[in-house]
């Protein structure tokens, strides 16, 4: 939660915590995909909306900045970006120099 702003969880519940490896029946890869950039829209005009880096929130451990949540979203999107590449390197053979 930053600037008092909660976002709460789109595809888990307490009923299902693991809910956001179970992809529904009607799985719809573009609503998917719109999802994900309203998301990343609701995250940047955050972000913008702070008056630094150095505002906290609420995090798993305690308080954390803005900072340190930017740094980790980009740490964690990369490694992600990576298992997909692994994954497609799988799939079609080819891989990158």
């Amino acid at each position: 939660m930053i600037g008092r702003e909660d976002a709460p969880p789109l595809y888990y519940d307490d009923v299902d915590p693991d809910g956001d490896f179970h992809p529904p029946a009607d799985v719809d890869a573009e609503a998917d995909l719109a999802a994900f950039r309203t998301e990343c829209d609701r995250s940047r005009a955050l972000v913008a909306a702070q008056p630094s880096l150095e505002v906290t929130g609420k995090g798993p451990g305690g308080p954390v900045s803005l900072r340190w949540i930017l740094l980790h979203m980009t740490e964690e999107y990369a490694r992600h970006n990576g298992h997909a590449d692994l994954l497609r390197e799988r799939i079609d053979g080819a891989t990158g120099e």
